[in-house]
């Protein structure tokens, strides 16, 4: 089982030339396809738009997130993910 972070990571986001995105700080991936993407970040809910994007990398223990794509735009909310999401509600 993986211990649950109780600490908020640092939150970085590079674009370069809107075509690549570099996210820190991710704690998981809601949904993505080639026109929207949704992560959760320490900072809140990160909603990503776009056209042709595709995921290059994710690594759910350092929580590094990179996509390419052309980035159309970013949006925040404070929406935080409920509950830890399905899995983590059936095996407690």
């Amino acid at each position: 089982m993986q211990e649950e972070r109780s600490f908020k990571q640092p939150h970085q986001l590079i674009l370069e030339e809107r075509g690549r995105l570099s996210v820190s700080g991710v704690q998981d991936v809601d949904c993505f396809d080639e026109s929207l993407v949704i992560l959760f970040t320490s900072l809140g809910r990160l909603v990503i738009r776009g056209s042709s994007l595709r995921v290059s990398s994710f690594s759910n223990e350092t929580g590094d997130f990179a996509l390419e794509g052309q980035v159309d735009s970013l949006a925040y909310s404070e929406d935080q993910k409920a509950g830890g999401g399905f899995f983590r509600g059936l095996f407690r």
